[in-house]
């Protein structure tokens, strides 16, 4: 049996501390499990659509991402500067540092500045200052027009942006003003959570309109004008706004791109089993993989839960090839997901993405039960994870 691996996991997400953790958890002391992350905290993300409504606050959804010291993990806090995936070497603080495995779990870079004007004008609800700064400008929306704009495809939850509009048009109608305020969702989609099929997606549809929300498809932003509050589309569309809430484009990490680990996809081409890439013993997952769904021509979803689910499947098959003792497993594709939809309940969705010949989703219809079991499920990664 090999003695004194070391395996690299880079990104502190969901994806990397669960990976971390199993690794952790299953592999004797002389083996090091080593995490690398440039943010000192933790974000639970998917909370930051309660916070945008002052539901929580940062301190309630964020964690010390030093605490998985007490694992035994060890904590390499920076910016990585560099990649070579061929070697399993990364450059951070100056330093180079080398593995016998790498897990690649870094995320989507946010780049609101691939749309002109969209950062001056909105709020990235994506990010905690942004959520942050969209509660603060909500009291201030007393009539108008409130605009959730997705910016470009893909980007991870989808089910976010139709969650949004409809949290921000139930704190409307909390504050008494929805009389006032008209609230507007736009995105490039043909329709919410396409690749969920289209009864999944029509019953999502009408769960927005259903709260006299308007759903505005097809529409992909060129740009956006800061002084005259108004949003220009490809299609030759435009809409005025008072207050805009958006999902930001996403790409791969810089310092992946720059490692050369991107396929035609724009994000890093993995066996959809294993998570492998290219690259022996190297390993990407999360949002930072690239997963085309042959049956349908679409890539897989980018959830945290999915993250999760990889993340499992990559820890069991490094702790294997290490120590030789079991099989190897295969990521199967399911996942599911809580949609909030205001007035204290949720929808739940879950099924398979890798069933043939389309995806295989149920969404459950909206209850009292579900939301609490999303404010459950919360408390629950942060207790346990930290």
């Amino acid at each position: 049996m090999a003695t004194g691996k070391t395996v690299l996991i880079l990104g502190g997400g969901v994806g990397g501390i669960v990976a971390a953790t199993r690794l952790r958890q299953r592999l004797a002391p002389e083996h090091r499990v080593v995490l690398v992350e440039k943010e000192a905290d933790h974000v639970f993300s998917p909370s930051l659509l309660w916070l945008m409504l002052g539901e929580r606050s940062p301190g309630q959804i964020s964690r010390p991402i030093a605490a998985l010291t007490k694992r035994g993990i060890e904590l390499i806090r920076g910016s990585i500067e560099r990649i070579d995936p061929a070697t399993r070497t990364i450059r951070v603080n100056g330093a180079d540092i080398a593995g016998d495995y790498m897990v690649v779990a870094l995320g989507a870079e946010l780049a609101p500045e691939l749309i002109p004007g969209l950062a001056e004008a909105g709020h990235n609800f994506y990010t905690l200052a942004g959520s942050q700064s969209l509660r603060s400008a909500l009291p201030k929306l007393s009539k108008g027009r409130l605009i959730v704009l997705v910016a470009a495809m893909p980007f991870k939850c989808p089910a976010a942006p139709n969650e949004a509009a409809m949290l921000l048009e139930y704190d409307c109608r909390r504050r008494g003003v929805r009389k006032n305020v008209q609230v507007d969702l736009y995105t490039p989609e043909p329709g919410p959570m396409p690749v969920a099929g289209p009864a999944v997606s029509a019953a999502l549809r009408q769960m927005v309109e259903a709260k006299g929300i308007g759903y505005h498809p097809g529409h992909a932003v060129t740009g956006v004008d800061p002084a005259r509050h108004r949003i220009a589309f490809a299609n030759g569309a435009g809409a005025d706004f008072d207050l805009l809430a958006y999902v930001p484009p996403h790409r791969a990490p810089k310092v992946v791109r720059d490692a050369g680990m991107c396929g035609e996809s724009g994000w890093i081409p993995v066996d959809r089993g294993t998570l492998e890439t290219r690259f022996p013993g190297v390993h990407a997952i999360g949002d930072v993989a690239g997963i085309m769904l042959a049956s349908i021509g679409k890539p897989l979803p980018k959830a945290g839960v999915l993250a999760h689910n990889e993340a499992e499947v990559v820890a069991h098959n490094i702790v294997q090839a290490i120590t030789g003792k079991g099989e190897r497993r295969q990521f199967t594709g399911n996942g599911e997901c809580f949609v909030e939809i205001g007035d204290g309940r949720a929808a739940f969705g879950n099924g398979n993405f890798y069933a043939d010949p389309a995806p295989q989703i149920q969404l459950r219809k909206p209850g009292i039960l579900l939301h609490l079991g999303k404010v459950l499920y919360e408390k629950f990664w942060l207790y346990r994870q930290f």
